[in-house]
Order: C-alpha cells, then sequence, then structure tokens
C-alpha cells in the first residue's frame, strides 16, 4: 500500500532499537497547563496530538507496554494539559496534549488549550516531532487539516499515524491511506508517509516505535 509504513520499511536492527527503547522505563513527569511551567530544554520531544476521543491515551499505553500510563476515557476532554513522560531515564520525552474539536466543552477552557498548544507548537526548540492521530474511521476532519495548517506555518514536522485501524476493512484502510498521501503534498511540514496503528492488536506500534527512536538516536548524536 504506496505510503503506508510497514515492517519490511525497517531494518530488523530498527525495529530492534525501537522495541528496546519502549520496553525501558517510562514515567510521569508533570503537567503544563501554562507554556510558563513547561521544563527547560532537554530531550528530543514527540507530541501526541487528536481530536478528543481519537484514542491518544490508549495509543501512549499500548506503545509504551504500559496499561495505565496515560489515562484512557469515555469523556471528550480528558487530557487539559500537556502531560510530560520521560522514556528510558530522558532519552525521549513523550507529551500527550489536550485533544482538540471537541465543541461541547466549555468556550474558556477550548481557548485556554488554544492558546497553550499554539504557544507550545511555535516555541519549543526541543519538539522533533508531532504525531498528529487521526482516527481511521471517520479520516481527515477540518479540525486536523486546521491543526496540520498551522504545524505547516510553525514549520514543525509532523507524521500522520491511523488509529482503530483494526475497525475497518484492509480496503477501506487503502483508500484511506491514498487519500491522506495525497493530501499531505499540500502541507510542506508532513512527512509524506503514513502509520496506520491498533492499540488492541498492537497494528503499527513496531514501526512507530522504530521512527521514534531514531529521532532519539539522531538527538544524541547531534
Amino acid at each position: 500500500m504506496s505510503g503506508l509504513l510497514k515492517a519490511d520499511d525497517y531494518t530488523d536492527a530498527d525495529l530492534e532499537t525501537g522495541r528496546r527503547l519502549f520496553a525501558r522505563p517510562c514515567i510521569f513527569m508533570k503537567s503544563v497547563v501554562s507554556i510558563r511551567d513547561l521544563p527547560d530544554q532537554g530531550p528530543a520531544e514527540v507530541a501526541f496530538a487528536g481530536r478528543s476521543n481519537v484514542g491518544k491515551s490508549s495509543l501512549l499505553n499500548a506503545l509504551t507496554n504500559r496499561g495505565s500510563l496515560a489515562r484512557t476515557s469515555n469523556t471528550p476532554g480528558r487530557t487539559q494539559a500537556l502531560n510530560y513522560f520521560d522514556l528510558a531515564d530522558e532519552a525521549l520525552w513523550l507529551v500527550d496534549m489536550p485533544g482538540y474539536g471537541y465543541a461541547k466543552a466549555p468556550k474558556h477552557l477550548v481557548d485556554g488549550w488554544n492558546r497553550l498548544i499554539e504557544d507550545y507548537l511555535h516555541g519549543r526548540q526541543s519538539l522533533r516531532r508531532l504525531c498528529v492521530l487521526i482516527d481511521a474511521r471517520h479520516g481527515l476532519k477540518s479540525s486536523d487539516e486546521a491543526l496540520m495548517s498551522g504545524l505547516d506555518a510553525a514549520a514543525v514536522a509532523y507524521q500522520i499515524v491511523l488509529t482503530k485501524a483494526d475497525k475497518i476493512a484492509a480496503s477501506v484502510l487503502e483508500k484511506l491511506v491514498a487519500n491522506i498521501v495525497a493530501a499531505l503534498k499540500k502541507h510542506p511540514a508532513a512527512l509524506p508517509t503514513v502509520i496506520a496503528t491498533s492499540s488492541k492488536k498492537g497494528w503499527g506500534l513496531p514501526e512507530l516505535r522504530a521512527e521514534l527512536a531514531a529521532l532519539a538516536a539522531e538527538d544524541r548524536i547531534g
């Protein structure tokens, strides 16, 4: 499937490096509700963003092999801060961002989250990549496109990561990936490939771990 990253796109060594990195301890650091509360610049950071209820917490739990690293909930808007996690003793920092696109949240909360996200994206030098999570059942929405345009303007490299890929047929997934890859050509900060994941079945997790482990290695070399 053109544009979809698979295990065959990586060497065995790359996949093993990713597995080992994410098998190491990952601990909660802090919740940031104001740009002033951000930790000092440290190792490479990878942030995870997506519409409310896209499955961010479930993906982070599965990615790190932890049952409850990030809280999961059926209530949209549960994550109301930038939640920092330290992977492998500062090999990589993972950042769980507030969900977006949930209109029923109080306006002052939505406005506050949006300001925090905008300030973070424009001013965080150690942010190496943002994973934009898209529910495979729904595809790209206008709020996703708005975030992507903002990332282009801020020159923040980002990767599209599909969640809940096990919930749709293979033929539907193929068409969805093709449509997203075509859309990404209009976005200069986007990586041209897509990773399809399932937190329940483990799909795409080795590929995502390998991608993020490579970022951590590049940061240490740099």
